[in-house]
């Protein structure tokens, strides 16, 4: 009785561990105009990658960078303009990096290319592995009935020290 008391304070000493987990989210204090512009905004900051945290958007940042440019979008949007005209203006201060999905270019290429380059060679990859295992030309040797041949046997009675001339009408010995 003892022992399931000490697991239920474990599980219940995990489980306020997970709960107590901090979920940091940034808290917007500033509102915008109009709820259009306010949407528009949302979706620009989910839209641009923090320049410091670089696995983050702007919108997931804590960054005082990323406070920084959530405050520049709020600015250009208030003043008028475009979604396209903001992101030109931070892909020019910041280069295609701030871009969570950057055009593509020849120095893109190879962002775009990579995955579904590792996609078809892990298929022509398994595409061999149930050929071979299927035509029995994998890692099995011989025909695989586990006889030996009579040239076999004679090596192996050479190895175990026994007279090979011995070996006459499967392995009986004639005198």
């Amino acid at each position: 009785m003892r022992e399931k008391s000490w697991l239920g304070q474990i599980l219940l000493a995990m489980a306020a561990l997970c709960l107590s987990v901090a979920v940091q989210a940034v808290v917007e204090t500033e509102k915008l105009s109009s709820p259009e512009l306010e949407a528009r905004y949302r979706v620009l900051i989910e839209e641009m990658r923090c320049p410091k945290c670089q696995n983050q958007n702007l919108a997931d940042s804590d960054a005082s960078i990323s406070g920084d440019l959530r405050r520049e979008i709020r600015r250009l949007l208030e003043e008028g303009f475009s979604d396209k005209e903001i992101v030109d203006y931070m892909v020019a201060r910041y280069g295609d990096f701030v871009l969570y999905r950057p055009p593509v270019q020849s120095n893109t290429l190879a962002l775009w290319l990579a995955p579904g380059v590792f996609a078809l060679v892990g298929l022509l990859a398994l595409i061999i592995i149930v050929v071979r295992s299927s035509s029995g030309t994998g890692a099995s040797q011989g025909d695989g009935s586990g006889a030996l041949t009579e040239d076999e046997r004679r090596k192996l009675k050479k190895l175990l020290g026994e007279d090979p001339s011995d070996l006459t009408d499967g392995g009986k010995k004639s005198k």
